[in-house]
């Protein structure tokens, strides 16, 4: 492909990136927690939830690009606080979403993953600024783009200084309307061909159905992707934001036991 230059796959050797400990693009991550920060009591219990249930990452939502400037935007820097102590009651390390600029240095301060959302995927500004910090960065594929733009935004990431990037496939925008976008498990052995970078998927955001994110995970498991980061709230019917896709954390403990043993299976498979 054109112009991938730092990203392209060569020879055999792929990026493991390391974040306090856990290893993405080596074993199986697993990235897990609430849309929106909601509240302390909230995020904690979550938190302590995918915890128990072997998450490996602890996601939440600070700012929240919303498609409705009525709907809730996040609590910001009071969100970046309580993901904080999560951190510390957990141990397990925080990846939330910024979507400015003029934030990427302050909310370094919090996060240990900076998430660029599919709708930021092409705010060139904000990939430079993002490959210009310390920190790992995961790159969500934007709903219209193909997988040669998506890389070539990974690309502005790595020509900063930053090596340290996931990509993310969440889904594309087709014609159907049943899900709320078309998860495209196609693109990770495509991307795998392509990029020595780890890749993982957002079962969550593709389906937008609690109904159908366990298949999509054991999906995605089998198309061989590094990991998954998943929504999960307490009490999934009270959530602020995406309540329709969020699981509970009785539904998230039986998704990752089935997903751990397919793939320790699909390991052995491939030898």
């Amino acid at each position: 492909m054109k112009n991938i230059k730092l990203v392209a796959l060569s020879g055999s050797k792929r990026t493991i990136v390391k974040v306090d400990g856990v290893k993405i693009g080596e074993g199986f991550t697993v990235i897990a927690g609430p849309c929106s920060v909601e509240s302390e009591e909230q995020t904690l219990e979550t938190a302590r939830a995918v915890k128990k249930a072997g998450a490996d990452m602890f996601r939440g939502g600070a700012f929240k690009p919303r498609t409705s400037p009525y709907a809730f935007q996040g609590l910001g820097l009071k969100a970046l606080k309580i993901l904080e102590k999560a951190k510390k009651e957990t141990g397990m390390p925080i990846v939330t979403e910024v979507l400015d600029t003029r934030d990427v240095s302050w909310v370094c301060e919090y996060a240990d993953i900076l998430q660029i959302g599919a709708r930021n995927m092409q705010n060139f500004s904000l990939l430079k600024e993002a490959g210009k910090s310390n920190k790992t960065v995961l790159l969500k594929r934007g709903m219209h783009s193909t997988i040669e733009e998506w890389l070539n935004c990974a690309e502005y990431i790595l020509n900063e200084g930053n090596p340290n990037v996931i990509l993310c496939e969440r889904g594309i925008r087709t014609f159907e309307t049943y899900t709320r976008n078309t998860l495209d498990l196609s693109a990770i052995p495509a991307v795998k061909e392509l990029t020595h970078l780890p890749v993982i998927v957002d079962p969550s955001h593709a389906v937008g159905k609690v109904s159908l994110i366990e298949p999509m995970c054991l999906a995605a498991v089998a198309a061989g992707a590094d990991g998954l980061i998943i929504e999960v709230h307490r009490n999934p019917t009270e959530a602020l934001s995406d309540k329709e896709q969020a699981l509970n954390p009785r539904q998230f403990s039986d998704i990752m036991k089935k997903t751990r043993a397919l793939y320790k299976y699909v390991t052995e498979l491939r030898g």
